[in-house]
């Protein structure tokens, strides 16, 4: 049995420690927003943060993370309001599929929690996400309005 806290509240899973934190999180503690893409870390689609730091789960083992880590998901992030990047990217209307969109915004909030007025460059350099519907352009206006919000609301 492992505890993780996910969402601020403690779970216990009982699954084999190399099972990818994605699958803990989708298939046995039932959190399906954050996706499966690639499988090997690349496409950010899995994203999640992992004590704050945007974390690929999908290469992740169980055995990596305690209880002690703070792990929040899609679900965990905008739970009481939405967060200001959840906001601007149903304004901006950012996705187009949207599958991937899930990981680009765990990606674009940890980044400006980190860095609350990134370059374009420091955009493009930390957001690694793949999108097959190519909304890049969008992503970085996105992320650019949400800074901007989150800095004059402070």
């Amino acid at each position: 049995m492992a505890k993780l806290n996910i969402n601020g509240k403690v779970v216990e899973v009982d699954v084999e420690e190399d099972t990818p934190l994605l699958w803990v999180i989708r298939e046995h503690v039932g959190l399906t927003g954050t996706k499966y893409g690639c499988g090997v870390a690349q496409c950010g689609a899995c994203t999640v943060h992992l004590d704050g730091v945007a974390t690929r789960s999908c290469a992740l083992p169980l055995s990596a993370v305690t209880e002690e880590n703070r792990i929040v998901t899609i679900e965990g992030l905008g739970a009481e309001t939405p967060h200001p990047v959840q906001q601007v990217w149903a304004e901006l209307d950012v996705a187009q599929c949207g599958y991937c969109q899930v990981g680009m915004i765990m990606a674009a909030s940890s980044l400006l929690a980190q860095n609350p007025s990134p370059s374009d460059d420091d955009i493009r350099a930390e957001i690694t996400n793949i999108c097959r519907c190519g909304t890049y352009p969008r992503v970085l206006a996105g992320v650019k309005l949400a800074a901007e919000r989150m800095t004059n609301r402070g």
